[in-house]
């Protein structure tokens, strides 16, 4: 054996016991455990840089200080709605299902989410129309304006909003700002330097924009929320950037959707804000105040729970409500999703709903805009045509919007895609809404969105290449990391 052999050989052998010690030092599913061992084995030493980016878990010390964070009075409101549920006083009798029913009652249990009724709700699938009565609703804002965005970005529509919380702040409003700094890419603090002239404050979620911890692509603040004087709030897909008007050359049309809230549910995305601020700025936390939870009076009759999930919590809150969801449809489940990575429980759901006679519709988009992720997405789509899911591949732009609808009764508008990384990985917030007016208009959105769309048929998938199939075969095997 030459000196050369011996050399490769202890290469090997030290990368082997590297990536062992590396993947097993943290608690992680199965899969992840052996998708990571995949990586940092078969790409020697490269696959360890990857893991930096990609792998490398969120500080335990973090974690502490998230979960920790006072909940601005939340706790007191749920042990009040366990009781009223003991008692059959929560729900109006006969109004919903007991399946209805049992999804409240869960997210209850498992988020602490309350059960918020009369509120006002406005759709948008338009990225004009949202950020118009955004900007209308932040231009009569009198005490504060909170905005928690994943992509903050320095263009066309960023500046205009930039421009216009500068105002407010000149008026001696408060305004706050949460970026996610991979997110915001391009968007530096020297962005936001004027804001806080003026008294405004930015900061990157739970960190430093130019910490290394940064640049690590999984653990982000994945959430789009706007809370305006705590009786306004915002909801959903859209981030900020010009390419969410359509602007970008690359995707064209952006499809994406969003929801306006007038009404009681304002105070659970203020608490979700609140305690995303504290766990960020360690030196300006906001301390509870009325003026951030007023009384709202309003003729609305949707009822709604805001859920939040992420590493900061193993239950994968909002992938049980997705679950749930799937397990209570009696007619049909619709959902729209850009990425298409569901973990065996989500599947082996699709699969017990359609066997049971259950109308199974997913839309997803045409183009990509992360390779992996959609040579992933295609394996899983190609996989769910096999048990009788319907896949609609939607052709005009890129669909970005996280929506889900079953037979009229509920709907869920948010953040969250149907991907291990939004169920594990990122920090999410989704709307779950007990509406049949909200519930049937995102059905007829979708049904409009399908005759911009192609079907995908068994067919289909066959006849693709041979080397596509293999792109999404591998892909496929990093799926519980992407």
């Amino acid at each position: 054996m030459t000196y050369v052999n011996i050399g490769v050989l202890l290469v090997f052998l030290l990368n082997l016991l590297a990536a062992i010690v590396t993947v097993f030092r943290e608690k992680r599913d199965i899969a992840a455990t052996w998708a990571w061992l995949l990586v940092l084995i078969g790409i020697p030493i490269f696959g360890f840089l990857i893991y930096l980016f990609f792998g490398k878990k969120i500080s335990k010390e973090k974690i502490f200080d998230i979960k920790t964070q006072g909940r601005m009075g939340v706790d007191q409101l749920v042990d009040q709605q366990k009781e009223e549920w003991a008692r059959g006083e929560l729900t109006t009798s006969g109004k919903y299902t007991d399946d209805v029913n049992e999804i409240m009652h869960m997210f209850l249990e498992i988020e602490k989410s309350i059960l918020t009724k009369k509120n006002e709700v406005q759709l948008f699938i338009d990225g004009h129309d949202k950020f118009k009565t955004l900007f209308q609703d932040i231009r009569k804002a009198k005490h504060h304006i909170h905005v928690e965005y994943y992509a903050f970005e320095d263009g066309h529509i960023g500046n205009e909003l930039l421009t216009l919380l500068e105002m407010k702040a000149n008026e001696g409003l408060e305004v706050r700002i949460i970026y996610d700094a991979l997110g915001s890419k391009g968007t530096t603090k020297k962005f936001f330097k004027h804001l806080e002239e003026l008294g405004g404050k930015a900061e990157t979620f739970l960190g430093s924009h130019f910490s290394f911890s940064n640049l690590r692509l999984n653990f982000r603040d994945h959430r789009k929320i706007v809370v305006i004087d705590g009786k306004i709030g915002y909801i959903g897909g859209f981030n900020v950037g010009d390419q969410y008007l359509g602007e970008s050359e690359k995707f064209g049309n952006w499809r994406d959707t969003h929801i306006r809230v007038f009404g009681n549910a304002v105070g659970s995305l203020q608490s979700r804000f609140i305690m995303d601020w504290n766990a960020t700025a360690r030196n300006n936390q906001i301390n509870y105040q009325s003026s951030y939870f007023p009384q709202t009076v309003t003729k609305g009759k949707v009822n709604m729970q805001i859920v939040s999930s992420g590493p900061d919590s193993e239950i994968e809150q909002i992938k049980k409500g997705y679950i749930k969801l799937i397990n209570s449809a009696k007619k049909y489940i619709y959902i729209q999703t850009p990425y298409l990575i569901p973990d065996d429980s989500v599947i082996e759901a699709l699969d017990i709903a359609v066997s049971s006679g259950v109308q199974v519709r997913i839309m997803i988009p045409c183009m990509p805009d992360h390779a992996f992720v959609y040579r992933a997405t295609q394996y899983y789509a190609k996989d769910l045509t096999n048990i009788g899911v319907e896949i609609y591949q939607y052709n005009n732009g890129f669909l970005h919007a996280k929506t889900v609808v079953i037979d009229e009764m509920v709907a869920s508008v948010g953040s969250a895609n149907f991907d291990f990384r939004s169920f594990k990985l990122n920090f999410e917030a989704n709307a779950f809404i007990y509406d049949v007016g909200v519930a049937s208009t995102l059905k007829t959105i979708f049904e409009t969105d399908m005759e911009q769309s192609s079907l995908l048929t068994k067919r289909y998938f066959n006849d693709q290449s041979h080397w596509l199939k293999f792109k999404q075969q591998f892909s496929r095997l990093l799926s519980p990391i992407l």
